[in-house]
């Protein structure tokens, strides 16, 4: 996972914590230049933004939560894959002619064990992001999947996804080669395999997207992840007819960790560093690697019916609810 410095990419409601920042650096600056000592000053200042960075990010609001999830800088799939694998063998192909770059997958072994990581990936700048449909799948990446789970599940590997995309890729070849044959083939057949499976939201999960490879054991999501039926975009312009209203589809969609913990969707929610994983990729790779050990090690106790019988029954248990009259 690359770590060079490189010059920050700003989110809006980051802009008062940048030229905090910037006065620190400018004030460290003139004390060099006229060797005056003023590392009390600047103590107080780098508390004083470290309290501000704590403020920002421990009261997101979801609209803001959604840029977080999008940032450019977030850890991808491929990212996460090569830091937490001892070694890992990209597989291709989904054995019908297509092999789709936005869903990329392959064997490795996580601490020492053989595992099927696999996941949505988006680009890492315009170019990349063009090439891999910005992490929207064609039916031939959920066809790659699946393939790559039934082999999983064969020779007993657990399987481990990682979430992150705004939806299924929408064009009209989509549909032409049956974009929702392929998703729902996924959801029919992840109930029916016997290895631990363990999903991910690392970033954005978006509408029957992301669905298709999130049917698992366990439903784990990072802080600043968002997980929903569609992109708030997408919802305000069928509700209001007007993509400008995102913010507040945001808020009535849940779509935030502690939202969908709270509903019971998802199992856990994993803590990122403070500015969001961005902002330290090796520290957040730690905590998932944790997560998946740790629940990958209470899920192996188990027998392969019996996680196929609590899978089913925690997905049927979604969206239940009691009504008690006063």
């Amino acid at each position: 996972m690359a770590t060079t410095k490189r010059k920050p990419i700003l989110l809006d409601f980051e802009k008062p914590l940048a030229e905090l920042e910037a006065r620190i650096a400018q004030i460290r600056e003139l004390a060099e230049e006229n060797d005056v000592d003023v590392s009390g000053e600047i103590q107080q200042l780098e508390a004083r933004a470290m309290e501000l960075r704590q403020e920002i990010f421990s009261s997101l609001s979801p609209s803001q939560r959604l840029q977080v999830a999008r940032h450019p800088r977030r850890p991808s799939t491929l990212d996460y894959i090569q830091a937490i694998s001892d070694e890992w063998i990209e597989m291709h192909g989904d054995r019908g002619g297509f092999d789709d770059p936005a869903v990329v997958g392959g064997v490795a072994r996580l601490a020492g064990r053989p595992v099927m990581m696999l996941g949505q990936q988006k680009g890492r700048d315009t170019k990349d992001n063009i090439t891999r449909k910005f992490g929207m799948a064609s039916p031939g990446g959920y066809r790659k999947a699946i393939r790559l789970m039934d082999h999983a599940d064969r020779f007993g590997m657990p399987i481990l996804t990682f979430i992150d995309t705004p939806a299924a890729w929408a064009g009209l070849e989509a549909e032409e080669f049956g974009q929702g044959e392929a998703i729902a083939y996924n959801l029919r057949e992840m109930f029916r395999f016997e290895v631990p499976i363990i999903c991910t939201v690392i970033g954005e999960g978006g509408s029957g997207g992301a669905l298709g490879i999130g049917v698992g054991d366990r439903l784990l999501m990072l802080e600043h992840a968002v997980y929903s039926v569609a992109p708030p975009e997408a919802c305000a312009a069928i509700l209001w007819r007007d993509a400008g209203k995102a913010s507040q589809a945001a808020e009535a969609l849940k779509i935030t960790a502690s939202d969908l913990k709270q509903l019971g969707i998802i199992d856990e929610i994993l803590p990122e560093p403070i500015g969001g994983a961005h902002s330290d990729p090796l520290k957040t790779t730690e905590i998932l690697r944790e997560a998946l050990l740790r629940h990958l090690s209470e899920l192996t106790q188990m027998t392969g019916p019996q996680r196929r019988d609590l899978r089913y029954q925690k997905f049927r248990s979604m969206g239940i609810f009691s009504e008690l009259s006063a």
